[in-house]
């Protein structure tokens, strides 16, 4: 009965929005596309990918595309977004469960697992590898050590998306290594906050509707059941324990 929305709320059952207020509910349609990835995949986190590929690093065919957090709902969907336009993508990710599915699942060519590098040396020297004619486009979703290692294989007039820092979320300073390298290597670096774009969403979930709906774009979540699993869910989430989009079921 009624229509299925989805909105920015609280988590409450029921909750009053402004109509004025661009994007504030969304009517979804349910036939080929699962409710809860209009949280994930065809919802902000699929959108921010699209917005991070399409308008910041402005992806070419045969170009390297990288991105970090690999597995998670933007990665997947970065994936996805960036193997429709013919790049080679490579994702890094923590463990080799993640980086089997990114490969298997989520069609990346290749996907790094951190978690086997001490330093940031040792994980350059593994994008090296994966990425034999350097890295075009980055998409930043963790900052510290990973960062410092996709700096050193950038490609000259590179682009850096950058959206999230995680490695630094508990407030210790993470500074870069290789500062000298944004200047050398003329990279393009630009932060962005998705919602301050509403302009391109339409856009974006068309793409992203119909990735998922043809099988292109795989999403896997984690469900916590009940509030009360919240606090538990979001320490997982930022100590990497969650296997895809964190979804947090209230009924």
């Amino acid at each position: 009965p009624g229509d299925k929305v989805v909105g920015m709320g609280g988590w409450q059952q029921y909750s009053v929005v402004s109509a004025d207020q661009p994007g504030a509910l969304r009517k979804v349609d349910t036939t080929h596309v699962p409710l809860s990835h209009y949280l994930g995949a065809v919802g902000m986190p699929g959108v921010t990918a699209w917005y991070g590929l399409v308008k910041i690093i402005e992806p070419k065919a045969g170009q390297t595309m990288v991105v970090s957090a690999a597995t998670g709902a933007v990665g997947s969907a970065f994936a996805a977004l960036s193997k429709a336009r013919g790049c080679r993508t490579v994702g890094i990710a923590g463990g080799p469960d993640k980086c089997k599915y990114a490969v298997e699942e989520l069609g990346f060519d290749a996907c790094i697992d951190y978690k086997l590098h001490a330093d940031a040396a040792s994980l350059s020297k593994a994008l090296k590898d994966a990425c034999p004619d350097g890295i075009d486009g980055y998409f930043e979703n963790v900052g510290g050590m990973v960062l410092d290692a996709v700096l050193l294989r950038m490609n000259a007039f590179g682009r850096i998306a950058l959206c999230g820092m995680i490695a630094g979320y508990d407030g210790k300073p993470m500074p870069l290594a290789y500062p000298a390298l944004l200047l050398t290597n003329r990279l393009k670096v630009q932060g962005f906050i998705v919602s301050e774009h509403m302009e391109v969403w339409p856009e974006a979930l068309k793409e992203l509707g119909t990735l998922v709906g043809t099988g292109k774009l795989r999403p896997r979540e984690s469900v916590a059941q009940g509030i009360e699993a919240t606090p538990e869910a979001f320490l997982g989430l930022l100590k990497g324990k969650n296997f895809g989009k964190q979804l947090v079921k209230l009924i």
